[in-house]
């Protein structure tokens, strides 16, 4: 009876996070007052810059809307990524303990993803962008070439949409490092350097930081001293005190040393391989492995300064349009719109698609609602997760059986489209 309870709970909680990710029974907005481009019984060229969650959600739901859209002009997507492969990045916390998680489980080929819809309806470029001629309505592209080298081209666009995303502050493989091949690189290298070591510190405790000191504790054991400092008084500071106490007390089952108001001022490379980290009180800590898992800085140095605040975000407005960018979108962590997670994530993806067609149908643009759901989950080690949605709490039971491959199993239908 207690089994059947429990997997009833899990696949109630499961049906209603995918409802709140991809449901569209979310009322329609009034018109917006855009002026963008209408386009009617022409190509429209839609070109989308990024290569993970927002921009490959994006082409793909563009991609499916139009073709069961009756009376609309050709849609063509072209996807601009420097990735070659997308990357499941929500794993990478538990793929830094070696012999966990394979590359192919959290990398996926993102042109043999997209192959089905066909040449004249999808087009991907293995590059970064450059620049925006927002004018001549062109996007400069440094293109990989099959021979390895680099190639500046120009791709031309009706629509425009970035979602580039952000990468961190220092070099670590919880985001893409550039290219496919780097990301893969740099984890394969730290899960080396975990493996060997005896003492691993990790700074910073949101829920990078509190995932990754819970995956190497539990994957190693009493093998490794494992330290997680955070700047604050407690661990997750900013979520709410139920989860900051569970948490800490699954940190503390496994093992793991918390240091509270740890304020790391600098690190110094040691001629032996190790790392000297130094506080701003001035005590200094010595440390096989240091892995920062704070800050994250978006990857918009592409574009000019006026399409950016002062954090370097891009601007948009209520209509996710780039300010003073014509026809020019953002979505995603890169755009300034509202803090991210998956859940907004979600809602911009689906909400620039239909406004994509909308364009394609020469119907006026609708301006975006941000996302009102809060759902958190933090997994510390495959036996416990904390978490809530909105203000109701939810079980660890739930969040475990919910989260237990870091929705891997996504992985697929993410990449080819049939997840959406």
């Amino acid at each position: 009876m207690a089994s059947a309870v429990i997997e009833f709970a899990s696949n109630t909680l499961t049906s209603l996070f995918h409802v709140l990710t991809l449901s569209a029974f979310r009322p329609l907005a009034p018109p917006s007052s855009d002026t963008n481009t209408r386009i009617k019984n022409t190509m429209v060229n839609i070109v989308i810059v990024g290569g993970s969650f927002s921009a490959m959600g994006t082409a793909h739901r563009i991609l499916q809307k139009a073709a069961k859209t009756p009376g609309i002009a050709d849609v063509k997507v072209t996807l601009v990524s420097r990735d070659s492969h997308f990357y499941w990045n929500l794993a990478a916390t538990r793929a830094t303990v070696q012999g966990k998680i394979s590359d192919e489980q959290i990398f996926r080929s993102i042109p043999e993803g997209f192959a089905k819809y066909g040449s004249d309806k999808f087009q991907f470029v293995l590059g970064s962008a450059t620049g925006v001629d927002v004018q001549g309505k062109n996007l400069t592209v440094a293109a990989r070439t099959t021979e390895g080298g680099i190639e500046e081209i120009s791709v031309a666009y009706n629509v425009l949409i970035l979602a580039t995303g952000t990468h961190t502050k220092v070099d670590s493989p919880y985001k893409s490092r550039g290219t496919t091949e780097d990301t893969k690189e740099a984890l394969h290298q730290l899960q080396a350097r975990v493996k060997d070591a005896k003492t691993i510190v990790v700074a910073g405790a949101g829920p990078t930081g509190v995932e990754l000191a819970g995956e190497i504790a539990d994957g190693y054991g009493s093998s490794k001293k494992v330290i997680l400092l955070t700047g604050s008084a407690t661990v997750l500071n900013g979520y709410t005190s139920r989860m900051i106490t569970n948490a800490t007390k699954y940190l503390g089952i496994l093992g793991v040393e918390i240091r509270p108001s740890s304020i790391v001022e600098t690190t110094n490379a040691l001629p032996d391989g190790k790392t000297e980290v130094v506080f701003a009180t001035g005590q200094k800590l010595t440390t096989d492995v240091y892995i920062p898992t704070y800050g994250v800085v978006p990857n918009s140095s592409y574009l000019p300064a006026d399409m950016l605040d002062e954090r370097s975000f891009i601007n948009v407005d209520d209509s996710l349009v780039v300010k003073g960018a014509k026809d020019v979108y953002a979505i995603g962590e890169v755009s300034n719109c509202e803090p991210m997670n998956f859940m907004s994530l979600e809602a911009q993806s689906k909400h620039m698609a239909n406004n994509a067609i909308l364009i394609a149908s020469g119907k006026p643009t609708l301006p975006y609602k941000k996302n009102s759901v809060k759902m958190i989950g933090v997994c510390v080690s495959k036996n416990y997760a904390t978490g809530h949605f909105n203000s109701i709490p939810l079980p660890s039971f739930l969040l475990i059986r919910l989260r237990k491959v870091y929705f891997m199993d996504w992985l697929p239908g993410r990449v080819d489209g049939s997840g959406y």
